[in-house]
């Protein structure tokens, strides 16, 4: 009796998995994008969105080869970036979020972790508690055994790498980041703590708080935009000050000399009048 009911019980528990599985659905739209190196990727659960992630991400992987002599070992630099066909899965949840990216049969897997939490953020002396998101972890695992990128790698096999303590893209609840200034993640490798470089530029990322099937929410630009933005529009505030300085200036000019020539006599028509004067 008591093993009826645990194989009933596990029976329920798989089939409340593969529902699960069959109200999430995850899509890879990148062939939407006019740049072929941006990426899109949607997850969405009970047909509505729940994280949408637009990027361009490459990776730079050092690995071992044997130097010429055969004897010492030298690195060389894998330039990786995710093609078109990639595999998605996603996982979404009211705190935490993951995207899930693989490909080259899953001699790649990137992974983007998400969490929310509440942050006391004060202004003017006001200190005031609000949600933020954010990206908290960042791993890839990846197969020196692949050989398109990692040529003739020494003792071959598959690693992992990762952010520690991780704290980035950090947006008020509500709203997507948005960046194109590029943002780069070093991961340090369990091959013999390599440090791999992770540039991710041309950035929507929203995990959270989704309003609209498909559409993201008002977004949060980073730093580096505004401050960019900014030495942009600098030359032309200052051309426009400029011009209105010097406008300003002949405006005085032209009004002094009308006023210095009201204030000086005037000489009569008639010359005759000339001994008069």
């Amino acid at each position: 009796m008591q093993e009826r009911f645990i194989m009933d019980l596990l029976l329920l528990l798989s089939l409340s998995a593969l529902c699960v599985s069959a109200e999430q659905e995850v899509e890879n739209l990148s062939g939407l994008s006019p740049n072929p190196d941006r990426d899109i990727f949607v997850v969405r659960e009970n047909g509505t969105t729940c994280l949408m992630a637009e990027f361009v991400v490459k990776f730079l992987i050092p690995y071992d080869v044997l130097a010429l002599n055969g004897i010492d070992l030298i690195t060389e630099q894998a330039s990786v970036s995710i093609p078109r066909g990639a595999q998605i899965a996603g996982r979404c949840g009211s705190s935490e979020s993951e995207l899930q990216i693989s490909w080259n049969n899953h001699a790649f897997t990137f992974r983007i972790f998400f969490s929310k939490e509440k942050r006391t953020m004060g202004s003017d002396g006001k200190a005031k508690e609000a949600e933020v998101w954010k990206i908290n972890k960042v791993q890839l695992v990846y197969n020196t055994s692949e050989g398109t990128h990692f040529i003739n790698a020494y003792n071959p096999g598959k690693h992992t790498a990762s952010t520690h303590h991780l704290s980035a893209l950090v947006t008020p609840a509500g709203r997507s980041f948005v960046c194109s200034a590029q943002q780069m993640f070093t991961l340090i490798s369990s091959d013999h703590q390599k440090g791999i470089t992770v540039s991710m530029y041309d950035i929507q990322i929203q995990p959270f708080d989704i309003k609209s099937d498909f559409v993201f929410s008002e977004p949060y630009k980073c730093i580096t935009d505004e401050r960019e933005q900014l030495e942009q529009m600098l030359p032309l505030v200052l051309g426009l000050i400029l011009g209105l300085i010097i406008v300003i200036t002949i405006s005085v000019y032209h009004f002094h000399l009308k006023l210095t020539a009201a204030q000086q006599p005037q000489l009569p028509r008639d010359r005759s009048l000339y001994k008069n004067m």
